[in-house]
C-alpha cells in the first residue's frame, strides 16, 4: 500500500474521473489542490470564515462526499474527505494564530531536516486564540470524522488500493510512462472501434 501521494504525474493533463487508476490516496490532505476535476468541483464550496459559513461549507462538501460514494467515485469521495480535513486544519491554524502564521519565518526553507526541526521549535509564534475560527474548525472536524469512518468509503478505499495502488509506479519516469501507456491503449481502442 502506498503511503505517499504521487506528485510525478502531469496534473494539467490527467482527468482523475476518467483515470482513477492514476490516483494515489497518500497521507492526510496530499494532492487536495491538484486533482481535477474534483478540485474545481469542491473548492468553490470550501469556506471557514465563521461558524455559519463553515456549517454550510462542511455540509455541502459532506453532501458531495456522499454523492461521490453513491456513484462509486472513490477518487471524488476521497477528495471531498480531504477538503473536509483541510477545512478543519486550516480553521484550527487560524483558531490558534489569528494571522494564520504559525512561524515567524518558514522552517521549510532550512537546508537540513535537523535545521528545519530546530527552526520549527524556535520560530513558532505564541498562541493568539480566535474562538470564532475554533468553532468553525469543530464543524469541519465533525464532518471529516463522519467521512473518514463511513463504511462505504472504507470499503471503496480498500478496493481502490487493491486494484490500483499495489503495483503503482514509484518514480516520475515510470508514472509518466504508465499514464502514457494507458492513453495510447485508449486511443488505439478508439481508433479500432
Amino acid at each position: 500500500m502506498a503511503d505517499n501521494f504521487d506528485y510525478a504525474l502531469d496534473f494539467r493533463q490527467v482527468d482523475f474521473r476518467a483515470h482513477p487508476e492514476c490516483y494515489r490516496v497518500g497521507k492526510g490532505e496530499q494532492g487536495v489542490l491538484v486533482v481535477e476535476p474534483y478540485k474545481s468541483e469542491i473548492l468553490p464550496h470550501w469556506r471557514f470564515k465563521d461558524p455559519a459559513t463553515a456549517r454550510q461549507s462542511s455540509e455541502t462538501i459532506h453532501g458531495l462526499f456522499l454523492d461521490y460514494l453513491a456513484k462509486s467515485d472513490f477518487v471524488g469521495a476521497d477528495m471531498a474527505r480531504k477538503f473536509l480535513q483541510m477545512g478543519y486544519t486550516r480553521a484550527r491554524r487560524y483558531a490558534n494564530h489569528r494571522s494564520g502564521r504559525k512561524y515567524a519565518s518558514n522552517p521549510q526553507r532550512e537546508t537540513t531536516p535537523e535545521a528545519e526541526r530546530q527552526k520549527r521549535h524556535e520560530a513558532q509564534l505564541p498562541l493568539d486564540p480566535d474562538p470564532v475560527k475554533a468553532a468553525a474548525a469543530e464543524l469541519f472536524r465533525e464532518k471529516w470524522i463522519l467521512a473518514r469512518q463511513n463504511p462505504d468509503y472504507l470499503d471503496q478505499m480498500q478496493r481502490h488500493r487493491a486494484a490500483h495502488e499495489s503495483n503503482a509506479p514509484r518514480n516520475e519516469t515510470s508514472a509518466l510512462a504508465y499514464f502514457n501507456q494507458r492513453r495510447q491503449k485508449e486511443e488505439m481502442a478508439k481508433n479500432k472501434g
